[in-house]
Order: C-alpha cells, then structure tokens, then sequence
C-alpha cells in the first residue's frame, strides 16, 4: 500500500495543467516536496481508519489545499490534532511550507470536519480537480475549474477510489456531482458548505446517515 500511495503522489506531481492553475504537488516548487508528504501522511492515515465514505469537493482554494497538500483542510487544521481525532498534529510529521506565528483557517474545511467530527463519520476527502485553480495574476483567489481541467482531475480520482475500495461516494457541490456522474459513478450529492450553504451541507450529510 505503501508504494501505491507514493507511486499516485508522484504521478500527481507530474501532471502538467492549464494556464492559471497552481499544481501544489509539483517539484517545479521546492516547497512542494512538503506538500507532497503532508498528503502521504493524510492518506497514510486514512487508510488506517478505513473511510467508510468519500467526500469529493470541487478544487483546492488558496487558503487551504493549496497551502498544506491536503484537501479539505487548512494550516490550523493540519497542525493541530482537532477535538482528538487521530489524522492531524504535529506529531504526526506534517509541516507547513513556511514558519508563522498566525496559522491561516479556512471556512470549508472548519466546517466539513465539525460536521464529520459531530457525527461521527469516517470520510476520506478529495477533489474532482486536485489542483488549485485561480484568476489570471492572482494567486489568492479562487474560480471553477473548467471541463478540461475536471477531465485531467478524473484519473487520479479513480485511483483513489480503487486504492481506498471506497462504495459511498458523496459529491460536495455540482461540479464533483457532474464530474463523478460524467465516470458512471454513483453519488449523492449535498450542497457545498460555501457561500452560506453550511446548514444545508449538515442537513444532507444527516440524510446520507440516516439511510
């Protein structure tokens, strides 16, 4: 498992994408070496607790995946060992691309691992693009990724479904729900938690348990 989880890292970090879109694995940039294993040690993890469900968002945004390697997290996510669950911490070995006093949080990610926390759910999180896709000239915004771009996210979306054996997959938002829908996967979709949608996301994430 070890050598599937570093050969589908290496891959990723070989992907060449399209104008304005940041690959935060790439050996292009020094600090992504860190990003790289930051995932390494997530899916490590992961693997360890046997997700039961997988959470398929959109793309990375500069405040989170980006920064840390990691979907659906954000530097004080990643730093710190949240309400005890045993994925994140330091003392797991994960670091940060640079040293600061203020650890930057992302409203998302807070929101997606509250609700998992909550109630209880092993879920395993990734993106239908795993790159972070951004307006022309600036690297701190967000924007959708387009066709071509869901289309270079869908291989390394099936390798992981396949690595992780994972069934239940939960589409975050319309963009995955096309994208999984576009690979014949059965999904069901809840509404992403951005944008003022937080209460809709944890009212779907509640149906999905409740059958």
């Amino acid at each position: 498992m070890t050598n599937k989880l570093k050969r589908f890292i290496e891959e990723l970090a070989a992907i060449e994408v399209t104008p304005n879109v940041y690959n935060q694995y790439s050996y292009e940039y020094d600090e992504s070496a860190i990003r790289r294993n930051n995932l390494y040690i997530y899916l490590t993890q992961m693997k360890k607790l046997k997700p039961s469900m997988l959470l398929v968002g959109e793309a990375p945004g500069y405040r989170g995946c980006r920064l840390t390697g990691v979907p659906f997290s954000s530097e004080y996510i990643l730093m710190n060992n949240i309400n005890d669950i045993d994925i994140f911490g330091v003392e797991k070995g994960y670091r940060l691309i640079c040293d600061k006093d203020k650890l930057i949080k992302e409203a998302t990610a807070t929101i997606i691992w509250d609700t998992l926390i909550q109630y209880d759910i092993k879920a395993l999180g990734w993106n239908a693009f795993p790159f972070h896709p951004h307006k022309e000239g600036n690297y701190e915004s967000n924007r959708t990724p387009l066709k071509k771009e869901l289309t270079i996210g869908e291989k390394p979306l099936l390798q992981l479904i396949e690595i992780f054996n994972i069934k239940n997959i939960v589409a975050v938002g319309n963009k995955a729900e096309e994208s999984l829908n576009k690979l014949g996967l059965n999904c069901i979709k809840v509404r992403h938690p951005a944008q003022g949608g937080k209460n809709d996301f944890v009212r779907g994430i509640i149906k999905i348990m409740e059958v």
